[in-house]
């Protein structure tokens, strides 16, 4: 026994781990690549696996709770509160748009109301984290529609909650629900929110500067794990789904200064976790079931793109943004998010539906997956450039020339420094980094931001790098910035860049590569160093040498 879960367990991390590197290299979402090969691996192909085990169930369980963990650190209520009506009108219209008519065409074709609910709703959800990494490579994040987009998504994800609240309810275990159930489970509900707020204050005066006064990244880890563990289990004892006290372990070390730590901490288990769960949703699914009926997989396909693109552009247009860029936008939203995968297995786990009926919904879900960049990237091209229209016009300040424009690479606390500095001096600036997660402070502060690689020329372009008259290189790798500094130069040869540079011995590469000034960490930590120092004790060192 123990040796079978051994093999299929290092199957799917290797099978995992191989569409992964597939995926970053070709720029397809590695979830899609997850799943592809978990069909592969499956028994309907390959065979390498011939059915999930319970263990493997468990492993992939643990990745549901770890993505619902992430999603509770991430979650802001104030970012909520700013985006106000995108976010209520918006995201509400955007699913019941979606989900009614899902839910009737789902009854139709055999599903009580129960399972037909669920996984119409599901198919309302679309993948927050896939977008957003879309929109922040385009520069897109702080534009209007771009933000009207987010909006749409943040609701999708707040709605997983009551969404899981009520599993229990549909489940159909017991006699039918009446309104005391329902009354029960929202007052059940309303205490462990209320628990949850006292914890989240306990953890961020107490526990949390303890740990870090401690200064362990084992014991930080150790608590992170028994924090999750137990708002779990008290979840599950109270009645609650236990995914539900994932995301709300994620609520309570959320929304404080150690919140990054946590997430770094924990992404490589969440990674790991999330290849395990998103290979094993690929097991479940038996392509044969598109190659019987290949005609109606690519009109339930196509009823699904044309609902969804419909429905967001309808949220959006009620949002203030034009038909146009409405539909759009709408366009790439017209996808299945990671997330209905994750009410998908909790459905077929609570009964509502089994596992084999929900084989077309696997199949168009990953399908319309596939499909995402392609659609997004189209909608992007024909919306027109980020840097207009990026804030509101106020006043006098509409009728001002157009600002400087000026390029920090780097994210980090230098890069954050100096683009504090050249907006106060009149700059727009455009922020580019490797990391969408580094570039959301700047995004939400209004900066353009440009995820990617600042020597890609694509990037370049998208970061509008022929018209900016200052570039600030603040990356601590040199050969890299060696590399950012060439392709500027080779862009923009009348812009001014000045680069930091980590190594004395790597300055002379900068100025060949075509950089204006050079500011080396070793040289201004040397010269620092030796002011430090009182002039008379070189003096009386040489003079001690000798005599002792």
């Amino acid at each position: 026994m123990l040796h079978t879960l051994v093999y299929e367990v290092l199957v799917i991390l290797a099978s995992g781990l191989a569409a992964g590197l597939i995926c970053r290299r070709i720029g397809v979402p590695m979830l899609t690549g997850y799943m592809l090969v978990g069909i592969l691996v499956g028994s309907g192909v390959l065979g390498l696996i011939r059915e999930k085990t319970e263990e493997i169930e468990h492993l992939a369980e643990l990745g549901v709770f770890l993505l619902l963990f992430a999603i509770g650190l991430e979650f802001s209520l104030e970012e909520l509160l700013r985006l106000g009506r995108p976010l209520v009108l918006g995201g509400s219209v955007q699913m019941v748009l979606v989900a009614v008519p899902a839910a009737i065409a789902l009854r139709a074709s055999g599903f009580d109301w129960s399972g037909a609910g669920l996984l119409a709703t599901a198919v309302a959800f679309s993948s927050t984290v896939l977008v957003f990494k879309t929109l922040a490579e385009w520069g897109y994040s702080s534009h209007p529609a771009g933000r009207l987009a987010i909006g749409i998504l943040l609701f999708q994800d707040a709605a997983l909650v009551p969404l899981l609240l009520f599993v229990p309810l549909l489940s159909g275990a017991g006699p039918p629900p009446s309104g005391l159930d329902f009354v029960v489970l929202v007052l059940k509900s309303l205490l462990f929110l209320a628990s949850v707020v006292i914890m989240r204050q306990l953890l961020a005066g107490w526990l949390m500067p303890l740990l870090s006064g401690v200064r362990s990244l084992e014991l930080f880890v150790l608590a992170t794990v028994v924090i999750l563990g137990g708002a779990t289990f008290a979840s599950h004892a109270v009645g609650l789904p236990p995914a539900i006290g994932a995301f709300v372990a994620g609520l309570m070390l959320g929304g404080n200064r150690w919140t990054r730590q946590i997430d770094a901490l924990v992404l490589p288990f969440r990674e790991t976790f999330a290849a395990v769960f998103f290979v094993s949703m690929g097991l479940l699914f038996d392509p044969g079931t598109i190659l019987d009926q290949p005609l109606y997989f690519l009109a339930v396909l196509a009823g699904l793109i044309v609902l969804k693109t419909a429905a967001a552009g309808v949220a959006l247009r009620l949002t203030g943004l034009s038909w146009r860029d409405s539909l759009y936008l709408g366009l790439g939203l017209a996808h299945v998010g990671e997330f209905a995968f994750v009410v998908t297995a909790i459905g077929v786990q609570a009964g509502l539906f089994p596992s084999a009926r929900v084989q077309p919904f696997l199949g168009v879900s990953l399908a319309s997956l596939m499909l995402l960049p392609a659609f997004l990237n189209h909608a992007l091209r024909r919306i027109g450039s980020p840097s207009v229209d990026s804030a509101p016009s106020r006043g006098a300040a509409a009728e001002q020339p157009p600002s400087r424009e000026a390029i920090v690479v780097g994210a980090g606390l230098v890069g954050r420094q100096i683009a504090s500095r050249l907006e106060t001096m009149g700059h727009d600036v455009c922020v580019i980094d490797l990391s969408p997660v580094n570039l959301l402070p700047f995004a939400q502060q209004g900066f353009r931001t440009v995820a990617g690689d600042a020597s890609d020329p694509r990037i370049l372009d998208r970061a509008r790098a022929e018209h900016v008259q200052l570039v600030i290189v603040g990356i601590s790798q040199d050969m890299h910035a060696v590399a950012v500094v060439r392709h500027f130069r080779q862009r923009q040869r009348h812009c001014r860049i000045i680069v930091r540079c980590r190594f004395q011995a790597n300055v002379p590469s900068f100025f060949a590569a075509g950089a204006d000034q050079v500011v080396s960490e070793e040289a201004q930590v040397g010269a620092a160093l030796l002011k430090l120092l009182p002039d008379q004790s070189l003096d009386a060192a040489a003079t001690a040498g000798p005599q002792a």
